[in-house]
């Protein structure tokens, strides 16, 4: 494929492939492309914080375009490099400048397929999964999982299989287009899943997950719409620090008295506060209200007073609150 090459208004220089091109346009993210000119200007030697400050975005900004970055195999995030919540080291792990993906041609494709090799099975199980032949683009990002991502073809036909499910599940009534299995592909390497085993550990971790995060969302009070993807890292969050769906209602309830509405940073310095202190629990909660009269409900009151908000004082109509809650919750 071709390249492309971007002048800067200085001396400055960066090369884009015709493949980066391709897949930069194909994600549809603006942010991402943003970043990744960026990163590329730092040769993938820029933490987190710098391109913050660079580029005048919020952390939260910066590990959403990392995301979509890694999601697509345009960087590489050191996942033990940094806490949850940010994004670690933007560029390759470790700080190693960006390397490109290798550029698949439609030749190679059919080279393959001409020595016989398991790729020649993965392509006839996947057209008779999704039922239709594979268009040539297709081939070639099919390929790709199977070459460049080294995933085994008894994975990416199970692959393959949870991202038909997704589907299902969703009611679109359309089975998923090979972009999509593709990009689901990245996450799965990412999670070293190669072999069938870990495959199944991850769906099943992947399906607890699902459920947390439907449990929260009704005690979010939100019913009628799935979680945006802004939403789902907080959530996502919070269930990586311990905290169950009983918990977070009461950190809502607390954001709704506080807020007059659903504030997600205000619930997530909340909940962050609690975490802290090792507050997980209902009990743990009510413990520490009763033991003190005061703790959770002044760390709301700091909480209220960085964000610009107002209450009154903590009285025994909290508990009274709490109780209420949980009775509630108990009877869904």
């Amino acid at each position: 494929m071709s390249s492309m090459k971007l002048s800067a208004s200085g001396s400055e220089t960066v090369t884009l492939t015709g493949q980066t091109i391709d897949k930069l346009i194909r994600a549809g993210d603006g942010d991402a492309a943003l970043l990744y000119l960026y990163i590329l200007k730092t040769k993938g030697e820029s933490t987190d914080s710098e391109a913050s400050k660079a580029l005048n975005k919020s952390k939260g900004w910066i590990a959403s375009a990392t995301a979509m970055l890694s999601r697509i195999g345009l960087v590489e995030v050191e996942k033990d490099s940094a806490p949850a919540g940010n994004a670690g080291s933007v560029g390759s792990a470790e700080n190693r400048p960006l390397q490109e993906q290798h550029e698949y041609t439609e030749d190679e494709v059919k080279a393959e397929i001409a020595a016989g090799s398991d790729f020649t099975i993965v392509i006839e199980e996947t057209q008779r999964r999704l039922g239709k032949i594979l268009s040539p683009d297709d081939l070639l990002r099919l390929y790709g999982i199977y070459d460049n991502l080294g995933l085994p073809p008894e994975v990416i036909l199970q692959l393959i299989t949870h991202c038909i499910n997704e589907c299902h599940t969703r009611g679109d009534g359309r089975t998923p287009s090979v972009k999509y299995i593709e990009q689901a592909a990245y996450t799965w390497e990412r999670e070293g899943v190669f072999s069938i085993e870990k495959a199944e550990e991850y769906l099943k971790a992947l399906e607890a997950r699902k459920s947390s995060r439907g449990m929260i969302r009704r005690s979010l009070n939100i019913t009628d719409r799935e979680f945006s993807e802004t939403e789902k890292r907080y959530v996502d969050s919070w269930i990586d620090m311990g905290f169950e769906y009983d918990t977070i209602a009461i950190a809502y309830d607390k954001t709704v008295i506080n807020t007059g509405g659903l504030k997600w940073p205000y619930l997530d310095k909340i909940l962050k506060n609690w975490h802290a202190k090792d507050i997980h629990t209902v009990e743990q909660i009510q413990e520490n209200d009763g033991r003190t009269g005061t703790t959770t409900a002044a760390s709301s009151t700091s909480i209220a007073n960085n964000t610009g908000q107002k209450h009154g004082n903590p009285n025994s109509e909290e508990m009274e609150r709490m109780t209420k809650i949980l009775n509630k919750i108990k009877e869904e």
